[in-house]
């Protein structure tokens, strides 16, 4: 309840910074479905990622974030306020995998970054399939976003945020129809990776599309 107050007290306040010192500026926001469980699947290249894609929601987005983070006295309770759970990046957390679950199976919405981590080059990164599989277990739509900008505005290797324009697309839901063929199901979650990441890419610049001999990875 207190991180919702925080949540609802705060959105309009970094609705307002982010336009006025990103210049952000959305398109397709109303395409993701407003109420039920989704996926929304962005690009990775900031800490401000998750505020950016919430913002044009009324209702927390549950995400992964690194452990540190939320400890943090002024970030950690705001990132908690708008949905972020930690997650241990050294090794695989179940723990974060069944709140990611449990989080969908409600109707809630989910933050989930298919790259993994930040890119550090700018470049968008090999799609893991976790979302995938997130999403067929529990039925919910993918989303996926592309975040253009946000790399020159808020890099790993800038400490803080810099006034560059970021503008996030959201693209038509992917509904999911796996194989009735157990057999085929590897060689499906293969060829949906990449083309949620194709989707991603397609509103990219240049300079941030993968290079040539980057695939998709094994979760």
């Amino acid at each position: 309840m207190e991180t919702l107050w925080v949540f609802q007290f705060t959105r309009r306040l970094v609705a307002l910074f982010c336009r006025l010192y990103f210049r952000i500026e959305f398109e397709g926001a109303d395409l993701p479905p407003r109420k039920g469980a989704m996926i929304l699947a962005p690009n990775h290249v900031s800490y401000c990622d998750p505020f950016w894609v919430s913002i044009p929601f009324h209702r927390p987005l549950a995400y992964m974030t690194w452990e540190t983070i939320t400890q943090w006295p002024l970030l950690g309770r705001l990132s908690k306020a708008y949905g972020a759970f930690p997650v241990k990046i050294e090794k695989g957390d179940r723990a974060a995998l069944r709140h990611s679950l449990e989080q969908l199976k409600r109707g809630g919405g989910l933050v989930i970054f298919p790259e993994g981590g930040r890119t550090l080059t700018g470049r968008l990164m090999p799609f893991k399939p976790g979302v995938i599989r997130l999403a067929l277990e529990t039925g919910a739509p993918i989303v996926p976003v592309t975040i253009i900008g946000g790399y020159r505005a808020f890099s790993p290797h800038h400490i803080f945020p810099r006034p560059y324009k970021v503008k996030v697309i959201y693209h038509t839901p992917i509904i999911l129809a796996p194989p009735q063929d157990e057999s085929q199901m590897k060689e499906y979650m293969r060829d949906q990776t990449e083309y949620l990441q194709s989707v991603v890419a397609s509103s990219l610049p240049p300079e941030s599309l993968p290079l040539f001999d980057q695939q998709a990875v094994e979760f």
